[in-house]
């Protein structure tokens, strides 16, 4: 049995509390609700290295997060999630520091989503709640899908009509109920809304409930263990939602707490599409919230969210740590995911790419200086996204010019 001290809900805007004994959405004013803990308590009881030393992946850090009763815990094999070095793709860039990749692609369903999931369908178990919904742009609906049915319970998942069919009919062998919608993810959500009262599910939006946060938070906890408990001096991030942004950050002020860090942060670099940017349009603007994008475009379908609920989170961070909002084109994005494949053989998807077009394009305006540490997050596996075709036909009873080759 581990301990926890998780004590309370807080929102993230007005600082209102509220029970952490029963499921909760949004906050009375409709935002993101944050959980909090007992940190004074913890930081004399709690040995970040007895921790460090366990398996389980992100399910080590129990003492973090709010799940208090082992039978909840939802488990499909997680693991530390590998830090790669791509010093080929760095020097083709132009970097002279130490570029890494953290590959969240390795996790169970294939993307970081599972951190998120997981927890928010433990907790959801722990309510006795049976039946999840949400919207998707194709790994957040795997990632319920396969959680949810590991506990037992149903999930219904609405995602664009044009979402790659890897991911829809992964989450329907799965076992999810998937709908393809005429629309962009926030119209599904809507509909995630409207049919609330009528169907019974418990909403799981992107930070419409309080526990995806803490399992995204756990890339900041396992990333400062995996450097010796240093950050790296920026950290490049593919942001539609925001959650992992955001629970990084949370992280990072909770190891601080805890004293298992310095006051030290990296840049916090919110990592948009031109063709979907409306993080990286407020940050120019220096407004507190983004407006909602109109006609968004990219294949970077991850990073697709027009309207993200915790804009104004996203935001804090990247200015708290002295960061910013970069777009990359697709043309960027592509050429970024070829090079690496070709240079140090890391297949990453199209958001985890925009990542590093984003680092060159950074680098080229002075906006990162080229020897620093980057951290570039892959959020997905790149075999579930199309690739060129680069196969040629070869007739075996052919005379074959083998010279031409």
């Amino acid at each position: 049995m581990y301990a926890n001290y998780f004590t309370h809900l807080e929102c993230s805007d007005t600082g209102a509390t509220f029970s952490k004994d029963q499921p909760h959405n949004l906050s009375d004013v409709g935002l993101p609700l944050l959980a909090r803990y007992d940190l004074d308590t913890a930081r004399s009881e709690v040995d970040r290295d007895a921790i460090a030393a366990r398996d389980g992946g992100f399910w080590k850090w129990r003492e973090l997060l709010p799940v208090a009763d082992d039978q909840d815990v939802c488990a499909l094999g997680e693991i530390d999630t590998p830090l790669i070095d791509v010093p080929a793709t760095a020097k083709a860039s132009g970097a002279t520091g130490r570029v890494i990749v953290k590959d969240e692609g390795r996790l169970p369903t294939g993307s970081f989503k599972a951190r998120g999931l997981a927890l928010a369908v433990a907790m959801a178990h722990s309510f006795g709640i049976k039946r999840m919904a949400m919207p998707t742009n194709g790994n957040a609906g795997a990632a319920l899908s396969a959680y949810c049915s590991r506990m037992g319970m149903e999930s219904w998942c609405f995602a664009p009509e044009d979402t790659p069919e890897a991911n829809l009919r992964e989450m329907a062998l799965q076992g999810a109920r998937v709908f393809k919608v005429n629309g962009y993810i926030h119209h599904c959500g809507a509909l995630v809304g409207a049919g609330k009262e009528a169907m019974g599910w418990f909403d799981v939006s992107t930070l419409k409930e309080p526990y995806r946060i803490e399992g995204k938070k756990t890339m900041g906890l396992e990333l400062a263990m995996q450097m010796g408990w240093t950050l790296p001096d920026a950290i490049f991030y593919p942001t539609g939602g925001g959650t992992g942004l955001i629970g990084m950050w949370k992280a990072f002020d909770e190891m601080e707490r805890l004293g298992w860090i310095g006051s030290e942060r990296p840049k916090m670099i919110a990592v948009q599409a031109e063709g979907c940017a409306p993080i990286v349009k407020a940050w120019h603007a220096g407004t507190k919230h983004a407006e909602e994008w109109l006609d968004a475009e990219t294949a970077a379908m991850g990073i697709r969210v027009p309207k993200a609920i915790g804009d104004f989170l996203i935001l804090n961070a990247c200015r708290e740590s002295g960061g910013f909002a970069i777009d990359v084109s697709e043309d960027q994005i592509e050429t970024a995911r070829v090079r690496c494949a070709r240079e140090d053989g890391l297949l990453l998807c199209p958001e985890g790419a925009a990542t590093l077009a984003a680092m060159e394009k950074a680098m080229a305006e002075g906006m990162v200086e080229r020897d620093a540490t980057c951290m570039l997050f892959n959020c997905g596996s790149g075999l579930k996204y199309a690739m060129p075709d680069g196969a040629q036909v070869l007739d075996r009873h052919a005379e074959i010019d083998w010279g031409a080759l």
